[in-house]
Formats: structure tokens, C-alpha cells, sequence
């Protein structure tokens, strides 16, 4: 026959209830006005660099500088406003840094992996007996 084995279907569970999120305002300044600065100068590493920019409204103006891994100085000054779009010019002064010392890095050999040897169980031994 038949045997049975009991099943009973799985529970159902309510859904979470749903809660409107709370959006805050989103604020829009019509006519922004911004300006920050930065400079960055680590002996350490010869990194230096500094970024200038200020927001007029709809108008962006600004200049970043670095200095190149042989010693020269790039300078961007760019502008960006709704008429013209984003427009940039390059400038490179040749040898004005000193080209910053290589950083010693300390090479250390990989460390070399050790496996133990293997195990192996014994043969197996056939043999038979006349009774």
C-alpha cells in the first residue's frame, strides 16, 4: 500500500507594513558661490601639489599644479561656464623642482612553502588457508 508521509504547507507571513520615507527639501541655490584651496608639500615622498577654485554662479575658475616625476611643474588653469563649456590650458615649467629621490623599497625574498611529506598506508596483504 500507500504509506503516507505527513505534509503541511508552508506558513504565510503578513508583509511588512510600508512607511512613506521622509524626504527632506532639496535645497537649490539659484546663483552658487563657492572657493577652496589646498596645498600638499611631503618631503617624504616629493609630492607636491595645490588646487585652487572658486564658483561664480554658473562660472567655474581654477588651477591645479604638480610636480612631475622629473622634477618639472604642471599647471592646468580652466574654466567652465555655460557658454563655453569646459576649457583648459596647459602649462609645464622644465626642471623647477629638483626630481624628487626614488623611495627605497626593502626587497625581501618570498617566503618559500614547506610541504610535508606524504603518508602512506600499508599494502594490503592477500593470502588463503586450506581448512
Amino acid at each position: 500500500g500507500v504509506i503516507s508521509a505527513g505534509y503541511a504547507a508552508a506558513p504565510a507571513y503578513a508583509a511588512a507594513p510600508a512607511y512613506a520615507a521622509a524626504a527632506a527639501p532639496i535645497e537649490y541655490d539659484p546663483n552658487p558661490h563657492y572657493s577652496f584651496e589646498y596645498s600638499v608639500s611631503d618631503a617624504h615622498t616629493g609630492d607636491q601639489k595645490a588646487q585652487h577654485e572658486t564658483r561664480e554662479g554658473d562660472v567655474v575658475q581654477g588651477s591645479y599644479s604638480l610636480v612631475e616625476p622629473d622634477g618639472s611643474v604642471r599647471t592646468v588653469e580652466y574654466t567652465a561656464d555655460p557658454h563655453n563649456g569646459f576649457n583648459a590650458v596647459v602649462h609645464r615649467q622644465a626642471g623647477a623642482h629638483p626630481a624628487p629621490a626614488p623611495v627605497a623599497v626593502a626587497k625581501v625574498a618570498a617566503p618559500v612553502a614547506y610541504a610535508a611529506a606524504p603518508a602512506y598506508a600499508a599494502a594490503p596483504a592477500y593470502g588463503y588457508k586450506h581448512l
